[in-house]
Parts: structure tokens; sequence; C-alpha cells
């Protein structure tokens, strides 16, 4: 099995692009390890190397994304979001822990970080909505990824008009949380409810908009209409 792994691994290496290398790490605060491979390059093996792994359990897949985790590197850590995903119809409660696991040990940026929980997370919280108690808890996390991920992981299903009530509640843990990334993370959230649940998001700035930070208060009202941002930034 490991054996997938250092094809992929060459696969990357043969892959380098000069200038996403060169500027990759200008879109991190943080100091990332990547290879400086395009992300539809990275689908692509991503998806050729999956079907040689396709028909194992989906125990042995999350070991090879676990594998794939420990690089500590951004490519890698795509394929084993993408992995992870290409799964999903066989997923099972005990797997939250899994996901849990990974973006406590692992994810250390923010597109790690979304990547993993946009998909994966996401699409377990909507098979499973009972976690969402424990997505909260992600909120009240010291790790600013498991408090980014807490939002983040909500932005499909938001989309959708699920789940405003838990999102709300997420939304008011985090409401005054300092980091910038969370701010957004939590911004894009109430940004992503506002397409089914306009009204609602808008009462829910308006309302907060006297200490929500700037910064997730602008996310949050992006695609609501010129009056409405107007009135919400008011002071």
């Amino acid at each position: 099995m490991e054996d997938v792994i250092a094809k992929i691994r060459i696969d990357l290496t043969k892959s380098v692009d000069e200038k996403t290398r060169a500027t990759s790490q200008n879109f991190f605060k943080e100091k990332i390890n990547s290879y400086g491979v395009r992300v539809p390059t990275v689908n692509r093996i991503s998806k050729e190397h999956f079907k040689h792994i396709a028909q194992r359990s989906k125990e042995e897949i999350f070991a090879l994304c676990d594998i794939l985790w420990q690089s500590g590197t951004l490519e890698e850590s795509f394929i084993a979001c993408n992995w992870s995903y290409f799964i999903r119809k066989n997923y099972e409660p005990n797997d939250f822990s899994i996901f849990e696991n990974w973006i406590n040990r692992y994810v250390n940026n923010w597109a790690s970080c979304d990547t993993l929980c946009n998909h994966t997370v996401g699409e377990f919280i909507e098979m499973y909505p009972e976690y969402l108690a424990r997505l909260k808890g992600f909120a009240q996390s010291e790790n600013r990824w498991m408090r980014r991920a807490a939002a983040v992981s909500l932005i499909i299903p938001a989309r959708k008009g699920k789940f405003l009530n838990q999102i709300l509640g997420i939304a008011d843990i985090l409401l005054l949380d300092k980091d910038d990334l969370v701010q957004k993370g939590y911004g894009w959230m109430l940004k992503a409810a506002s397409e089914a649940n306009q009204q609602s998001i808008f009462e829910y700035v308006v309302r907060n908009k006297s200490t929500m930070p700037r910064t997730a208060l602008r996310y949050a009202i992006e695609k609501m209409p010129k009056e409405l941002r107007s009135r919400a930034m008011e002071r």
C-alpha cells in the first residue's frame, strides 16, 4: 500500500511548477511546506492514484490519508482530503473522530483546513447532524484551526439553508475571536448562510455589529444587496 504513496511523491516531484513554487508562500502568513504543484495538477494526480486503491477498505484508505497528512506538505494534504471525500458514501459515525484528529494534529494552514472541512467534514455533518454538537465544541478549542473548522465545515450546508440555528450558535461562540483567520471563517459561514437565509443573517449582523470584528462583518454581508450592506456597515 505504501508503494502508492511513493508513486504519488514521484509524480508530485515531477509536476513542480516553478511559478507556483515561487509564489505559494505568498498566500499564507504561517510557514508552509509545499512542492509547488498547481492545484488542478494535484487533483489529477489524486484521481489517477485513487483508481489503484478504490477497492480497498475504508480503514486502509484512511490509513493512507494519515500517512499523507503526516508529511506536512500542502499537496499531500490535498490528496488526503480528496481521498477521504471520495469514499463519503461509506462514512459511519465513528469516522468523525478520525477527521477531528486530522484537524487537531495535522492541519496547519487555512487551505488544508478548508479543503478537508468544506467537503469531508461538511458531508459527514449532513449525513449525521447529531454531530453538530461536537462541531460546536470545536469553536471552543485553543487550536485556531479547530475553531476555523467549526465554521467552514458548515459552508455547503449553509448554502442549502440547513442548520441555521447551529450556525448562529457557532457564530456566537466565535463572535469576539481575535484570530483573523477564524473571523474570516465564521464570516464566510454567515455569508454562505445568507444565500438561503438573508434576512436572518442580516438581523444577526445588525444585532452584533457593535462588537463583531469588521473583518467578519464584511465577509458576512458580501452577497447582500447594496442597501443592506450599507445599513450593516453604519456605525
